[in-house]
């Protein structure tokens, strides 16, 4: 991963948050203080993300329910259950441009998770969720030592599959009907990557 990054942790009330610093961007876990900018992310590009998401109530697209997700975000955390980072240009740090969502964290004899991502219509094709997955990853590997990343996609969604190759993930199926996307069952690439150096130690001890 050739992006230079860095992170650090912040407190916040009784949890410690992730922060994570690429050349261009800032990854973190959103408080309070980013629900109007998440109502507004998700609100502009609601037609872009419309064919690649499940079908959306009315309520997502409204203060409460994303008050409602962000303290949803923080307790999932605490408990080893999601990590959900949130993505800003460092020269706009305040406007949401993108949610990378690691989910269905399984331990045990998996110690893995499932990828999910998105990235606003005016930021795509300057390799914004490349450089934040790279970061995002690194994190889940060597921080959080995760022993594999999975993450799906529809065949017709060519950007995330170059994202997924630039990455080193590597098809290992092909799924129909796999999940239900704006009201149709579509098939998905399935796709994984493996820590390389995962530590055994850090989980038996």
């Amino acid at each position: 991963m050739g992006v230079n990054m860095l992170s650090e942790w912040r407190s916040i009330g009784y949890l410690k948050l992730p922060i994570l610093e690429t050349e261009r961007l800032v990854l973190r876990l959103a408080t309070n203080e980013d629900i109007s900018t998440i109502l507004n992310f998700y609100l502009e590009n609601r037609d872009f993300l419309t064919p690649y998401e499940p079908t959306r109530s009315q309520d997502f697209y409204t203060f409460r329910f994303w008050r409602d997700q962000v303290e949803k975000a923080l307790i999932e955390f605490n408990y080893d259950q999601s990590i959900k980072f949130c993505i800003f240009k460092k020269t706009e740090p305040t406007i949401l441009i993108g949610k990378i969502n690691f989910h269905q964290i399984l331990r045990g004899v998996c110690q893995s998770c499932l990828l999910g991502y998105s990235l606003a219509e005016q930021e795509q094709s300057n390799g914004y969720m490349t450089e934040a997955l790279e970061s995002a990853i690194h994190f889940i590997f060597a921080e959080i030592n995760f022993h594999r990343i999975t993450a799906n996609y529809m065949p017709r969604n060519q950007r995330s599959a170059n994202v997924l190759k630039r990455l080193g993930f590597t098809v290992e199926g092909y799924a129909r009907d796999y999940l239900l996307i704006n009201g149709n069952w579509e098939d998905h690439i399935l796709t994984s990557l493996t820590n390389r150096h995962w530590n055994l130690q850090e989980i038996t001890e």
